[in-house]
């Protein structure tokens, strides 16, 4: 099966596991999600990501984040520009996620980056999806 939307699946899984409260999740690896789980990562939002092999297949194992109440570090991740609905934005159009509580994720000009250093960049790109 063939996915139409590789980015939207990984945000699933993650939201998925978190609800399940399961400690890591695996994903069919690419390059685009082995950034966005960097960013994750930087973030603050997962405690750790490593690119694996499993059965030959490459997969990125995302370990989640909880605090001591057993709360996720994300409360949810929202999916933003869509393969049938692309959502572009300038410099100065990047939205803030919750008045600056969330990030968004965005592809630009100079790599995937988060809409904070997008801002300061000075470049715009596509918003990819929102984490909060």
């Amino acid at each position: 099966m063939k996915l139409t939307d590789p980015v939207a699946d990984m945000l699933a899984r993650i939201r998925n596991a978190i609800r399940a409260r399961h400690q890591k999740v695996d994903i069919p690896a690419s390059n685009l999600k082995l950034e966005i789980a960097r960013i994750l990562k930087e973030e603050g939002y997962v405690s750790n990501f490593k690119p694996t092999e499993e059965e030959g297949h490459k997969v990125i194992r995302v370990y989640l984040k909880y605090d001591n109440n057993n709360e996720a570090a994300i409360s949810n991740v929202a999916r933003i520009s869509r393969p049938g609905c692309r959502v572009y934005v300038r410099r100065n159009e990047i939205p803030r996620v919750l008045g600056g509580l969330g990030i968004n994720i965005l592809t630009t000009p100079r790599g995937v980056m988060t809409g904070r250093a997008a801002r300061k960049a000075g470049v715009g790109g596509e918003v990819l999806c929102e984490v909060w």
